[in-house]
């Protein structure tokens, strides 16, 4: 039994044998604990377990399906277990394209979150500012890349200084989930169940979409249910799919240089 999994069983009064690690996890312990009366729960460890508890409610207050958190206890985060079936049927991809969309239309004063945050060893500067290029070139591109080796950290810095001319000055500042990719959607019976690991703030909702199209394509049903784009879409995603590059090759290696470098190239760094 891991240090985490023991700091769980005491916590929870649970047997070792109601314990068990789910799949992914990539950032953090994960572990499902089925408990006496047949209820089950999420434990999840990490340093900011009570700001993503804030997340979690800040999404659920806003109509988006989140998990109940149930507890935040000394780096252990007590949530409620969602089942999820997988499959991201057209109407699950409406569903989750419908909820998207309110999600993005809850819009805040500023860009930036009232506290920071990270992925995994990758932090989140996110102080709250009112210049939407200097928030993506500074507290994501610049922020995320400083670490890189001096040819990838050049390139970055010669591209931040082009923000002003490749993302809009001041669109509506959306609440994002942060890290939308199929593996933090549970879908179930053709719907959205859960958005789950968020990394909330408020920004450009094109963010997320980006986000989301970095590893998946989202079908037409996915599209038609968000609603039209803004011209100029199909270029300022790669400038958003930068970001959550960077941090992949920082968190798991040079097998995401490739995807680094074609995103560059597309921007002409």
């Amino acid at each position: 039994m891991s240090a985490f999994a023991r700091r769980v069983a005491v916590l929870t009064g649970a047997p070792e044998d109601r314990l068990q690690r789910l799949a992914g996890g990539d950032l953090s312990e994960v572990l499902l604990l089925r408990r006496s009366d047949g209820r089950c729960t999420v434990a999840k460890g990490g340093q900011a377990v009570a700001t993503e508890a804030a997340m979690l409610r800040t999404l659920a207050a806003g109509g988006v399906p989140t998990p109940f958190v149930e507890g935040e206890h000394e780096g252990v985060l007590l949530l409620e277990h969602i089942d999820n079936d997988g499959i991201f049927s057209p109407l699950a991809w409406a569903d989750i394209g419908t909820v998207t969309r309110a999600l993005h239309a809850d819009i805040g004063e500023r860009y930036g979150w009232p506290t920071d945050y990270a992925l995994g060893s990758v932090a989140l500067d996110n102080r709250q500012r009112s210049d939407w290029p200097g928030f993506w070139a500074e507290q994501r591109l610049l922020a995320t890349a400083k670490v890189l080796d001096r040819p990838w950290r050049d390139r970055i810095e010669r591209l931040a200084e082009r923000m002003g001319d490749l993302l809009p000055a001041n669109p509506s500042p959306s609440l994002l989930h942060g890290d939308l990719w199929s593996g933090n959607i549970l879908v179930r019976d053709g719907k959205l169940a859960a958005l789950v690991d968020p990394a909330c703030y408020h920004g450009h909702s094109e963010v997320d979409l980006a986000m989301l199209t970095l590893f998946d394509v989202t079908p037409p049903e996915f599209q038609e249910a968000y609603g039209p784009l803004e011209p100029g879409w199909m270029e300022r995603r790669y400038v958003y799919q930068l970001f959550p590059a960077l941090v992949h090759l920082r968190l798991f290696g040079a097998g995401y240089a490739g995807m680094v470098e074609r995103l560059m190239e597309r921007l002409g760094a």
